[in-house]
């Protein structure tokens, strides 16, 4: 139970932040790297105003607010500092334990391209809440290759 504890924990840690497992788990360079990466795509994508506008309601304003040139990169760093965390505290340890992360972050930085125009049922949902609903379906993609690929190796 202690390795599963010691799993959960790190994931948790790394989405409060990219960096903060790395750190706890001694990888001081890793985490004070990412952290870093994490405060310049941040500030250069509006990432915390584009939040706080998404938070109070006024998506319209988030969607004008974000720097999409520099937002697309946040996917990709949240979910390798999640698998790195991930890993580094002993899970994926079977094959294609990857997939989940890396289609996540795929469909998310998908997300954010359409974003601006999304809609669903109508509502424009943003360049925050749009992209979120992406990790959905990039978690059952991800999922479900991970089960295909482990039982046709298996098979051989």
């Amino acid at each position: 139970m202690e390795k599963k504890n010691k799993i959960i924990e790190s994931v948790l840690w790394s989405i409060a932040l990219p960096g903060f497992s790395q750190i706890l788990n001694g990888r001081l360079f890793k985490g004070f790297l990412l952290i870093g990466l994490e405060f310049v795509i941040n500030v250069n994508s509006n990432f915390n105003e584009i939040i706080r506008l998404s938070f109070i309601g006024n998506i319209e304003r988030a969607v004008s607010e974000a720097n999409f040139k520099w937002l697309m990169f946040y996917p990709c760093l949240y979910f390798f500092a999640m698998w790195d965390a991930f890993k580094d505290a002993g899970g994926g340890k079977k094959p294609y334990a990857y997939l989940p992360f890396v289609s996540s972050a795929f469909l998310v930085t998908v997300g954010i391209m359409y974003s601006a125009h999304a809609r669903v049922f109508g509502i424009l949902l943003g360049s925050v809440w749009f992209p979120m609903l992406c990790v959905i379906p990039g978690l059952i993609i991800g999922f479900s290759l991970k089960i295909i690929l482990n039982k046709n190796q298996e098979k051989t």
